[in-house]
């Protein structure tokens, strides 16, 4: 085990298949360079299911974190470094060289596409709300939330759920943070908060564990886009993502990039129908 945080391992091409791809004498194909002679990548996860998850054991599995796996074996890094952060952190710790990639359901956004180099998209989904049985209070929107003097919903702190909530005009004092999955469930079965949001998929994958019959699923919400991730590099690491970018579109190719997320319940099709100058442009 490294002192980085929670491994799991990895094996890959050749170097020279991603210099014929991103050009001789880049100064940026050290990076990949570094990163085969250190042995491994270090990700950033945020431990949500299906996007990302990790195991008792250790083990980080999840989609996002299953094909930057993949996608760095071909690349020849024989081991991926997983680090817990939240969705607010994530950028900062990218920019500050924390880590090398992000793999965690952090959607495409203008303003984060300013700030780090995307790969092409990997996940995509929408948005949910989890509520007491009934949905007593009737919510369809974040709008809704909005107009509800009472009303408090939960959402991931930085994540695009607390966003959409705050835009829709729900007070600040009403949109609580809330650390992880679990805790955003026990939240709502206490009545400390009357929403919890977060893509559907996560919000599905709650429930089953949950299993609890008072809960109910409000999705897709009323309003709000459907959005796509993709891995995030630090700007300067171009030649890197790149390199990413040539094995994820091998892989969407040939029907590898469908078996790994199909299984967490993804669409390919919805990834491969899209782009990240679509996504990075839309607002």
């Amino acid at each position: 085990m490294k002192k980085l945080g929670i491994w799991a391992g990895v094996a890959g091409i050749t170097l020279s298949a991603v210099l014929a791809a991103t050009g001789p004498g880049s100064a940026e194909e050290g990076k990949l360079d570094g990163l085969k002679k250190q042995g491994f990548a270090r990700v950033a996860i945020a431990n949500e299911p299906p996007f990302t998850a990790v195991a008792a054991d250790g083990k980080v599995s999840g989609a996002a974190p299953d094909v930057a796996r993949e996608i760095f074996k071909r690349l020849g890094v024989e081991d991926i470094v997983a680090s817990i952060s939240e969705y607010g952190a994530m950028i900062p710790g990218l920019q500050a060289g924390r880590f090398d990639v992000v793999t965690a359901g952090l959607f495409m956004k203008p303003e984060r596409c300013a700030a780090v180099v995307y790969s092409e998209p990997v996940l995509c989904d929408a948005e949910a709300m989890l509520v007491k049985k009934g949905n007593p209070k009737g919510f369809k929107s974040y709008e809704d939330v909005a107009k509800d003097d009472s009303a408090k919903i939960g959402a991931p702190g930085g994540g695009t759920e607390e966003k959409l909530a705050l835009t829709a005009g729900v007070p600040r004092d009403r949109v609580v943070v809330v650390p992880d999955g679990q805790s955003g469930v026990k939240m709502l079965q206490d009545g400390r908060i009357d929403a919890y949001s977060l893509p559907v998929l996560s919000i599905n994958d709650l429930v089953k564990k949950a299993n609890d019959p008072n809960l109910e699923v409000v999705a897709p919400v009323m309003g709000a886009p459907v959005y796509c991730d993709g891995a995030a590099f630090k700007k300067g690491d171009e030649a890197l993502r790149d390199a990413f970018d040539v094995e994820l579109a091998k892989m969407k190719e040939s029907g590898e990039f469908a078996k790994i997320i199909e299984p967490y319940g993804f669409s390919a099709a919805a990834a491969i129908s899209t782009s990240r100058d679509k996504l990075c442009a839309a607002q």
